[in-house]
């Protein structure tokens, strides 16, 4: 019970420091618009730790289903009319769509083979985009309107930190449950899974379209929110930012992932530019270098991720000993 009190305090802790930390930013629009989007990079950063790191689903697609979310609401709010709420359903089920044909194709296969195809899913969801510019305004950007009437940068932040603990609550749910332990199990050994009846394909397409889902579903709030979306967000740059961010936060953890998302969000915008010392200094496109220094330092001295081990502390490490206490007690109770 004392472990579950500090888990609940812990929990309750973050979700206030949170929720009022606009206001101890002072409602300042800078400073909202980074939070928001390192909330954006958490949900995207922990659905994909879930999928590669739980299910052990490597895929490089999730940066173009995010955008393939954007593009479908964006051009039916553009082309059709429809309000933003009808064009965010539209890419659900498009995404749902695209992830179950992936799944179909893909995850029947070992190997590489869902890694190399979703590499050229992107690129070509790129090019279409890129090339079908008289639709998409192609580079220019294709403009998405707001999300809701006289929304601000206030109701911004509140709106991607709302999906976002919508998103971990569900993966946490998902992790600890039947589902969960068939998806550990897959990863450490299909076939031994699947010689125990797990229909691992149907488990491996399920996490994979359920990933894919929220990726597009993301996007499509995000980019409402930020008013353009752009053919940038399916390079394989984006892509690559996303599993640093999970690499650095805790592979095996989504919330620890969606940590590492908000902290080098976080960095990167604080390291275009900064004074120390009184000297100004502005490191531009360096600052990848600073963060690449940071991935490696993690890979070296910390290869589960900075914030995993304080997510197993706290969570999972009291759970593992009540499991096996109750295991001991149900032996004891046999022999007694």
């Amino acid at each position: 019970m004392k472990g579950r009190a500090v888990q609940l305090a812990v929990i309750m802790f973050i979700v206030l420091f949170l929720g009022l930390l606009p206001f101890a930013l002072g409602g300042q629009p800078y400073y909202l618009e980074v939070m928001t989007s390192a909330f954006f990079y958490a949900v995207l950063t922990s659905s994909w730790s879930f999928l590669a790191g739980l299910a052990g689903q490597f895929s490089f697609g999730h940066m173009a289903f995010a955008g393939l979310g954007a593009y479908t609401s964006g051009l039916l709010c553009r082309y059709l009319g429809v309000s933003p709420l009808y064009g965010i359903l539209a890419a659900i089920v498009v995404t749902t769509l695209f992830g179950f044909g992936v799944g179909i194709l893909c995850l029947r296969l070992r190997g590489a083979y869902l890694a190399l195809f979703t590499i050229a899913l992107s690129e070509i969801l790129r090019i279409i985009v890129l090339t079908e510019h008289q639709f998409t305004e192609g580079n220019r950007g294709l403009l998405l309107p707001p999300l809701y009437s006289g929304i601000t940068h206030v109701g911004q932040y509140y709106v991607t930190l709302v999906l976002l603990l919508v998103i971990l609550g569900l993966l946490w749910w998902l992790a600890r449950s039947r589902f969960g332990i068939f998806l550990r199990a897959i990863r450490e050994d299909e076939e031994a899974a699947a010689a125990l009846g797990v229909n691992t394909v149907r488990y491996k397409v399920s996490v994979f379209v359920l990933t894919s889902v929220i990726a597009g579903l993301a996007g499509a709030i995000f980019y409402h929110l930020v008013g353009i979306v752009t053919p940038e967000i399916m390079q394989l740059l984006q892509m690559s930012l996303i599993i640093a961010f999970a690499v650095i936060g805790g592979l095996e953890s989504p919330i620890a992932a969606a940590f590492g998302a908000i902290l080098c969000r976080i960095l990167l915008e604080t390291l275009r530019g900064f004074t120390i010392f009184g000297v100004h200094i502005e490191l531009g496109v360096w600052r990848y270098a600073v963060f690449g220094l940071l991935l490696v330092l993690t890979l070296r001295f910390a290869q589960n991720g900075l914030f995993y081990p304080i997510i197993d502390y706290l969570f999972m490490r009291p759970a593992r000993r009540e499991a096996v206490a109750k295991r001991k007690q149900e032996v004891e109770d046999v022999r007694g």
